[in-house]
C-alpha cells in the first residue's frame, strides 16, 4: 500500500505544495525541474509575460514533444507513461487552482 505525503516544488519562483505517492516523489520532483526550466525558457525569450500565460505555453510545448515522440516509431509512449503525463498535469492544474484561489482571498 502507498503511502501519499506532501511535497512542495518550486516552479517559476513560487513554491506549490503537492500531495503524492511516496514511489512517485522523485518522478514528481523531475517533473516540476522540468517544468521550471522549460517555464524559465519562455520567460528569458520575453515574448510571454505573465505566470499563466508562460504555463500555458510551457504546457502546450511539453504536450506537443511528447505527442511527436509518441508517434515517432523509434519512441513508443506506454499507455501507463502516458496515464503518469496526464495525472501529473491534472496535480498540476490543481496546485494552479488552489493558487489562485488563494490570491484572490
Amino acid at each position: 500500500m502507498s503511502s501519499s505525503n506532501s511535497v512542495t516544488v518550486q516552479i517559476l519562483d513560487k513554491e506549490y505544495s503537492i500531495i503524492c505517492p511516496q514511489e512517485e516523489r522523485s518522478n514528481l520532483v523531475s517533473a516540476a525541474r522540468y517544468l521550471d526550466g522549460k517555464m524559465r525558457e519562455i520567460r528569458s525569450s520575453g515574448k510571454v509575460i505573465g505566470a499563466d500565460r508562460i504555463a500555458v505555453m510551457a504546457a502546450l510545448n511539453i504536450t506537443h514533444d511528447f505527442l511527436h515522440k509518441a508517434d515517432s516509431p523509434d519512441i513508443q509512449a506506454s499507455s501507463s507513461t502516458r496515464e503518469q503525463v496526464r495525472d501529473l498535469l491534472d496535480r498540476v492544474d490543481l496546485a494552479l487552482a488552489d493558487d489562485t484561489d488563494v490570491s484572490k482571498g
